[in-house]
């Protein structure tokens, strides 16, 4: 029983702490999955935690709640969960109630604005990170299909200007065709 409160208690804290400090989007939330569920604890593995990750974009509602939920219940099962979901909530909604509060203090500070613009590089340091170990997946997978997707939608959104809805969209499109068309020449 006191095992299990220890449990609880560190993924209610760990969850909180990841949602205080992920600024910038969901996207940021899988480095510090990784760290804290599969670097230092192990509670699952570097393929699980790509997969986890995938699940919650595709999931409807924000991908850090999601990759929360996710991670909650792989380590606790529902009540996981529960707990997960609380503390990845809290911040935000504490953070966004003193910004509503004091709304137009804010938009006007010179510090507050130099604060946002650093938090800016943080979030592209991340965000490269995340891409890179995204790549190196994908490039472990040795499918020519997959490692095509990578350049091909780059070169769609950014020289194209292609909106990158649309790109998901086709690439859902071509892996959900890849894998029936696996299944098929299995099944002959």
């Amino acid at each position: 029983m006191k095992q299990r409160a220890k449990l609880y208690l560190w993924l209610f804290a760990v969850n909180l702490f990841i949602s205080a400090f992920t600024f910038g989007g969901g996207y940021l939330v899988v480095p510090m999955v990784r760290r804290y569920f599969v670097w230092k604890k192990q509670y699952f593995s570097e393929d699980e935690l790509m997969s986890m990750a995938a699940v919650s974009q595709s999931s409807p509602g924000a991908i850090a709640i999601n990759l929360s939920a996710l991670a909650g219940y792989h380590v606790a099962g529902f009540t996981g969960v529960l707990i997960s979901c609380i503390a990845a909530i809290l911040p935000p909604l504490f953070i966004l109630s003193i910004v509503s509060a004091f709304y137009e203090m804010f938009i006007t500070n010179a510090i507050v604005a130099a604060v946002l613009k650093g938090m800016e590089a943080g979030v592209a340091a991340l965000m490269i990170d995340l891409v890179v170990d995204m790549c190196a997946m994908i490039m472990k997978e040795q499918s020519i299909f997959l490692s095509a997707m990578i350049p091909l939608a780059f070169l769609g959104n950014f020289v194209l200007h292609i909106n990158a809805v649309y790109i998901l969209i086709a690439c859902c499109l071509f892996c959900i065709g890849k894998t029936l068309w696996n299944r098929k020449k299995e099944d002959a």
